[in-house]
């Protein structure tokens, strides 16, 4: 029942998750995937961040259900549609107008790296100028233009070429807690003779998934916005993993009070857990020709569909936002407590249902500690440049009882890891 052997035969060497999680699945609900042969696995991975919401959501599924029943178009191109419509009034009225934003909606192809690619092409075409700044430990994708504003070396390795057109700078607390990394920016941009360029865009997570789970503060994120206005650079904010309700805000910056010029939305988007991506534009910066970035799945309208019946669940006001918040503290404190047991060895990080588990000592503590869980029934991820982190995704609609449970599972993990080291 559990037979991998067509992979192994048949599928590329680049699978990876697989390789993590070596069962074959079969179904899934909320926050429970079932194997083939029925082992019951909790999830707090949530398809990397893509199923905030939880595997088939029934407040969705209902809504896809009826509208492929009634033979509502899927492909569609940039076609106007009723379900794109009811999605960009819905996203208007329950996400930009109560926060007073104003952003233009563009739709790219299914994927975060095409919102990435889009931003980063569309930001050059409005100021004229190529660079972009990135942040060491950033992710932003893996196709070429976002792969160089990727910081990690596994990725930019696989390339093949040479990435040209970024630049990095260091993120908070990348030379340790005394450094402003802010003010050594600011320095970089007014320095004319520093190497970097006056950029096209600064390019930044709120919190860095792939990266360790690295969450800024409020007033770096506002610092940062501030020098991005003084120099006249477009800031563009990967909101991709951290954003739709991650963080306990629906934006992962609304936190710092910052307006960025550009963000970027995927994976939870949809709902579903179907390929949808977004960037979103300052009017001003919205200075595409018809057809200057096109996608043959630029208009997925089941992922409108579903994109829409979840904000109308969980977005008409902050009830969700403040039980995330309430979930995430619960999280952090549980976390926390396993951390002050080994306060040399272990670091919490992030925000909200975003948390890391980081090892001060141990490189590769989060990969053995995932494997650990999953086989006591977890799936849980890894994050950081070597894998140190044990990185904590689940569904923000998991229940308290299920959350405890996985916390309590990969505690075990956790110190059975820490005593064979």
């Amino acid at each position: 029942m559990n037979d991998l052997s067509v992979f192994d035969e048949w599928e590329s060497e680049v699978r990876g998750y697989i390789r993590a999680f070596p069962v074959a699945f079969d179904t899934a609900h909320g926050s429970h995937l079932i194997a083939e042969d029925g082992a019951d696995y909790l999830d707090f991975f949530a398809g990397a961040g893509t199923l905030n919401y939880g595997h088939n959501n029934p407040l969705f599924k209902g809504a896809i259900m009826d509208y492929l029943a009634r033979d509502g178009i899927v492909h569609a191109l940039d076609l106007a549609t009723h379900a794109k419509r009811e999605f960009i009034e819905t996203f208007r009225d329950l996400v930009l107008t109560p926060r007073g934003l104003r952003y233009k909606l563009q739709f790219t192809g299914p994927t975060g790296a095409n919102a990435a690619e889009a931003a980063i092409k569309v930001a050059r075409q409005a100021t004229g100028r190529n660079t972009v700044i990135a942040f060491t430990h950033g992710y932003h994708g893996l196709s070429l233009g976002a792969l160089a504003t990727t910081a990690a070396q596994k990725y930019r390795l696989a390339a093949g070429t040479p990435l040209a057109g970024a630049a990095f700078a260091a993120y908070e607390g990348y030379y340790g807690p005394g450094v402003d990394t802010i003010a050594m920016l600011a320095r970089q941009l007014s320095d004319p003779s520093s190497g970097v360029d006056l950029p096209a865009a600064i390019i930044v997570e709120c919190i860095q998934g792939e990266g360790g789970v690295n969450a800024a503060s409020p007033e770096w994120l506002r610092r940062l916005a501030e020098l991005a206005t003084a120099h006249g650079i477009p800031l563009i904010v990967d909101d991709i993993q951290a954003g739709c309700g991650r963080s306990g805000d629906f934006f992962s910056f609304e936190e710092s009070g910052i307006r960025p010029d550009i963000v970027l939305l995927s994976k939870s988007l949809s709902g579903y857990g179907l390929p949808m991506s977004l960037v979103l534009l300052r009017p001003e910066l919205d200075v595409w020709s018809p057809g200057g970035h096109t996608g043959t799945f630029r208009g997925n309208n089941l992922a409108f569909v579903g994109a829409t019946a979840a904000l109308r669940s969980y977005w008409s006001d902050d009830a969700f936002g403040a039980e995330v918040r309430r979930k995430g503290a619960l999280l952090r404190q549980r976390l926390e407590a396993i951390a002050a047991r080994h306060p040399e060895r272990l670091e919490v990080r992030g925000r909200g249902l975003f948390q890391g588990l980081a090892s001060l000592t141990d490189p590769d503590f989060g990969a053995r500690v995932s494997q650990a869980a999953f086989a006591a029934g977890v799936v849980i991820e890894t994050a950081g440049s070597y894998d140190e982190v044990v990185k904590f995704l689940p569904a923000l609609t998991i229940d308290d009882a299920d959350l405890l449970r996985g916390v309590d599972v990969v505690e075990g993990a956790v110190e059975a890891q820490l005593v064979a080291a």
